[in-house]
């Protein structure tokens, strides 16, 4: 019997309380073009840093055609036959395609790089797939999406990959685009090379993937052939059951008069595309999505931290373009970013400072301020003094929150805000909000993690690249409902457009 091309066996990685992979097991044949399913959370991306060799596991083992396969690192991973295509192309726009292959691997004689050899090398790739639209000298800046990703595909064939990783890769790209990746990816399958797969447009699966393996929780829940399952089995596997959330949440009263307003608001590349809704005082508003939904585009654009094409946003006494930062927290509205360690706090300044940061206030004392703050939202610390970086996660994350409220935000945009916190942290955030909805305050929540939505809103609405389907209140949907809207694979009708 023929080895697999590929397994992973057993695979646990553990960041602080968070347990990202629980036991992962997968194994992709050669030739085969394999589907990494799940949603956002479930493990797949930490699955793929193990696999490049930029995670170590803390359990578990990986082959590569029979021999053992434990990357120190992704240039090793690289050099052994695996190649990694991230959502986030990693390549030098100001260098040309030869240069952009062969970076880190030049070969050179007495000090000068000779390149003949690695650009008939590429000569011969390129026109392996298909590509007559440029060529080796041809600076990246000049390619679209699509043939920068043909670029990424060509350096991984340079290296000689024997298993090549695709990340969302799609997201970006037209339907002829996506078409002719589509007959690249098969071209390759059928030259031996292993296609690893991850994407949440389920009809993309359909059209390319032989097999598929489902991760859930950081466990692998399910897979099998392509040809012998249905998208509906996909979601319900995928799926987590929500039931007892959704009946631990409380009861709504209807919402106040709408907090913040927008009207057709659209980013320079079309994410967000056109998107409309209102957000009322005494609600919470959930967005979900997939990854390259526009979710996080969203509400940096209402927050004018990335540019408008077209749109309003009203609120108050205002109606137009999105306001500064500045001038959005001065008059009550705030943003809580998903990554609290880089834009949401200082993590080498003490909790107080952190606390009175940017403040319009009288900053006065910062430890009082810090004190009131560490007792409503039950900040578990050391002294005011303490620097930031010293709180678990969880505490980090009411840190930041309490920023905002120090402001007396009264519009909180909050994006992803129990991310990479333990359950305990999670349940109190889950109360803060319910308690800021029953001060009149107005929060628009987006989150991966669809549990959390149907416990925590009162109506959740759901992006698909870029535009915003119809928002319901919660009771009408579930776990399989939302993943299938994010996924594209509801009716048309309920895709606005």
């Amino acid at each position: 019997m023929t080895a697999p091309r590929l397994t992973i066996a057993g695979a646990r990685k553990r960041f602080g309380g968070v347990r990202a992979l629980r036991g992962v097991d997968l194994e992709v044949a050669a030739g085969e073009v394999h589907a990494l399913l799940g949603e956002n959370g479930a493990g797949k991306s930490t699955l793929m840093k193990v696999l490049s060799g930029a995670v170590r596991p803390d359990e578990g083992r990986m082959t590569l055609d029979g021999a053992p396969f434990a990357p120190t690192g992704p240039r090793d991973a690289r050099r052994s036959g695996v190649a990694m295509i991230y959502q986030e192309l990693n390549l030098c726009a100001d260098l040309t395609v030869l240069e952009n292959v062969t970076l880190g691997e030049e070969t050179a004689r007495a000090g000068v790089v000779q390149s003949a050899g690695q650009r008939a090398r590429l000569s011969e790739v390129l026109a392996g797939l298909g590509v007559a639209e440029f060529g080796p000298d041809t600076p990246v800046r000049d390619l679209g999406p699509g043939d920068r990703q043909l670029v990424e595909i060509a350096r991984a064939l340079m290296a000689d990959a024997r298993v090549v990783v695709f990340d969302e890769p799609t997201s970006s790209l037209s339907p002829p685009e996506v078409e002719r990746l589509f007959g690249v990816v098969r071209d390759l399958a059928s030259r031996g090379v292993t296609a690893i797969w991850i994407s949440h447009f389920l009809n993309e699966v359909e059209a390319v993937c032989d097999r598929f393996t489902i991760l859930r929780d950081g466990e692998s829940v399910g897979g099998g052939a392509v040809a012998e399952s249905t998208p509906e089995e996909w979601v319900a596997l995928m799926s987590r059951r929500a039931g007892a959330a959704q009946a631990a949440r409380a009861p709504r009263s209807s919402a106040g008069p709408a907090a913040l307003e927008l009207e057709e608001l659209s980013g320079p590349d079309g994410v967000p595309d056109r998107v409309t809704l209102g957000l009322h005082e005494g609600e919470v508003l959930g967005l979900f999505g997939l990854v390259g939904a526009g979710r996080t585009e969203l509400l940096r654009a209402i927050f004018g931290l990335d540019p408008v094409r077209s749109g309003a946003v009203r609120h108050l006494d205002h109606h137009g373009p999105p306001l500064s930062p500045r001038r959005w927290l001065a008059r009550g509205v705030g943003l809580l970013s998903e990554d609290r360690a880089l834009e949401g706090l200082h993590l080498d300044l003490s909790l107080a400072e952190n606390v009175t940061a940017s403040s319009p206030r009288p900053i006065g004392r910062r430890g009082e301020a810090f004190e009131r703050w560490r007792v409503e939202l039950g900040v578990r610390a050391g002294a005011s003094s303490d620097a930031a970086r010293t709180l678990s996660g969880g505490n980090q994350q009411k840190l930041a929150i309490a920023r905002l409220l120090h402001h007396d935000v009264r519009v909180l945009l909050l994006d992803e805000p129990t991310r990479g916190i333990d359950v305990g942290a999670k349940e109190e955030i889950y109360a803060l909000l319910d308690r800021l909805r029953g001060e009149g305050r107005a929060v628009l929540v987006v989150s991966s993690y669809v549990p959390e939505l149907l416990r925590v809103c009162d109506r959740v609405g759901v992006m698909h690249r870029g535009r915003l389907a119809e928002i319901r209140p919660t009771a009408a949907w579930d776990e399989e409902s939302l993943i299938a809207a994010a996924s594209g694979a509801t009716p048309a009708e309920v895709l606005h457009g």
